[in-house]
């Protein structure tokens, strides 16, 4: 095989002079640690020792795999430290990996007693008598999903895994015929004008047989990957929500342990897809947080504002009474589900959870989904490793396992749930019912497509120029948060919220956020959309300033405040802000989120 190491990508001014790269040969090697690739990991070690002794005993034909090197590299600063979700966990994923999960230390808070499902108006709560079945969780596990990583890291090094916290994948390696090869860590110690530090560290080349991404929701390398594989052709567009998340602690008896509560209304519209959760965890301690679609039609909307109004209902705070608020977070969620699922396999490259669209919409669910993805990936880089073979033809096994396993059987048939609620709320709860029922073989209001990107159905305001071309635009509400007031004991503003997040970025480093062209920013977008990243940012990164000079305001991007949540790149309506992999390290803090 000939080594070309492209990335596909401009080279920054500096590194068009040849820098000397340290080349680490893995066999394998994992972008992410997430629960999707830990879980790989972690299997694929298990799978290539039982393949082997399978062949010694004489039950198995073939040839023997033998020691393998593995990594896993991740970007933050220590595993668990950008992993934020919810989260309640179906332990049917960590089961078949480990069944002895709780005997080996498996950091679970709670097991959930109690789930109800509130529909909120402005200022009343109605509580269903029959709680809906795809959200009833009990006996299933309220964990820190931070934790829950840190722990299968622990497992996966105690199995002789590399871990590498600190190590931000930042390219892809093909080889001259566009084989994926690797991948290649950030440089450290460039400043914020690229110019090279006393401390300059050059990223280093991880060549491997197989690469698995991991990234979560709109990984960068993903990204990368299915714009230049063509792994979205014949697909349709991914589709993002955003979480919005704080942990409290309340006062006893507030808010019982192990209880479960979801809510559908207030204070979304019914054209905007959202809902909120309250999760009872040990020692007097909730998670609460709200999901707002990343495809609503009104640019107005802040979700990190549609969670502090949420927390103004008299029902969230009379909970909330008395509390205090310990930490911040948010991520996006790639909710788009079957239909926007990639071409999960390429030479040398599988996908894997969230990436991958891997969540159930429904049961707003991905850990155990992501999980299994993991798994199946290792058992297919198994037969890979068996035979020599990293090609397509051979990875291919692994979307077959995919449609031959239980995420299929729980993924097919709601297939068609979150596009009915690009319709609104109650044409989406008609076809939740209906597909429910059927197993997703009948909806009433579908619309045309299953699923419209989010960036494409946001609305010009009202006078813009070529109004109708974004469509309708008589959802749009200027007074949408009037009266709420950010008073810093229920509601907080944006700033005070990041420093919840532990969020720490090196300040003299080029920024992760690469606006490719701000003079849209300044002028069209200013005009069309009211600058909407001001607003869908729930780190208060984007700020439209004052210029004396040209008498305008321009983008001002405060890129150190950023939680990684991938909004701005999910969300712009231009397209024009890349997220890429900061200096290692860099980010959240979301230990025991």
């Amino acid at each position: 095989m000939g080594i070309h190491f492209d990335s596909g990508a401009e080279p920054a001014e500096q590194d068009k002079k040849m820098i000397e790269r340290e080349q680490i040969e893995m066999d394998v090697v994992f972008v992410g640690a997430g629960p999707a690739n830990l879980a790989g990991a972690l299997h694929l070690k298990n799978e290539i020792a039982h393949h082997d002794e399978l062949i010694d005993q004489g039950i198995k034909k073939g040839r023997k795999i033998g020691e393998v090197e593995i990594a896993v590299v991740e970007k933050g600063s220590f595993v668990g430290a950008h992993i934020l979700s919810g989260a309640v966990m179906d332990p049917i994923a960590i089961r078949e990996l480990m069944p002895d999960f709780l005997e080996q230390g498996c950091p679970v808070d709670t097991v959930v007693t109690e789930d109800a499902a509130w529909y909120l108006t402005e200022n009343r709560m109605v509580n269903a008598p029959i709680v809906p079945p795809p959200l009833k969780n009990k006996g299933k596990y309220i964990i820190s999903l931070s934790r829950m990583c840190e722990w299968l890291a622990e497992k996966c090094e105690e199995a002789g895994i590399n871990v590498f916290p600190e190590f931000p994948a930042s390219e892809v390696l093909y080889d001259s015929e566009n084989r994926v090869i690797g991948i290649r860590t950030g440089d450290k110690g460039i400043d914020k004008d690229g110019h090279r530090k006393p401390n300059f560290e050059p990223g280093v080349d991880l060549l491997a047989k197989v690469t698995v991404l991991g990234e979560g929701s709109r990984g960068s390398l993903t990204k990368q990957l299915m714009q230049r594989l063509n792994l979205m052709d014949g697909k349709e567009p991914q589709v993002f929500s955003i979480g919005v998340k704080e942990l409290w602690e309340l006062p006893e008896g507030n808010f019982p342990e192990g209880k479960v509560v979801h809510t559908l209304g207030s204070p979304s519209d019914s054209q905007t897809y959202g809902g909120g959760w309250i999760y009872g965890m040990k020692n007097n301690v909730v998670s609460i947080g709200y999901v707002t679609g990343l495809d609503y039609v009104d640019p107005l909307i802040d979700p990190h504002s549609e969670f502090q109004k949420f927390k103004t209902h008299p029902a969230i705070s009379e909970i909330l009474k008395g509390g205090k608020m310990i930490k911040y977070g948010a991520k996006s969620i790639n909710a788009g589900g079957y239909w926007t699922m990639p071409k999960l396999f390429a030479d040398g490259v599988l996908l894997v959870g969230d990436s991958a669209s891997f969540l159930n919409g429904q049961r707003i669910k991905g850990i155990h989904t992501g999980m299994k993805s993991g798994m199946l990936a290792a058992e297919a880089i198994v037969g890979a490793l068996e035979h020599q073979d990293y090609s397509e033809n051979t990875l291919r096994h692994y979307e077959e396992k995919v449609n031959l396993s239980w995420i299929y059987d729980e993924l097919y048939p709601v297939r068609n749930f979150h596009g009915a609620f690009q319709k609104g709320r109650w044409s989406g709860l008609i076809n939740s019912g209906l597909q429910f029922i059927t197993r997703g073989l009948a909806w009433g209001f579908m619309p045309k497509e299953h699923h419209i990107a989010g960036h494409e159905r946001m609305a010009r305001l009202k006078g813009a120029r070529n109004e109708e071309a974004m469509g309708p635009s008589d959802h749009l509400r200027s007074d949408r948060y009037r009266g709420l007031a950010f008073d810093k004991e229920l509601t907080f503003d944006k700033v005070t919220n990041v420093f919840h997040a532990g969020v720490a970025h090196d300040e003299d480093q080029p920024s992760h956020l690469r606006v490719l062209d701000p003079e849209i920013c300044a002028t069209r977008c200013a005009e069309e959309y009211g600058n909407p990243c001001q607003r869908f940012c729930p780190a208060a990164v984007y700020e439209m300033e004052d210029n004396a000079a040209t008498g305008r305001k321009e983008l001002k991007v405060n890129f150190s405040n950023c939680v990684h949540c991938k909004t701005c790149d999910i969300a712009d309506p231009y397209q024009i802000i890349n997220w890429v992999t900061p200096e290692g390290g860099g980010g959240p803090n979301y230990k025991g989120m």
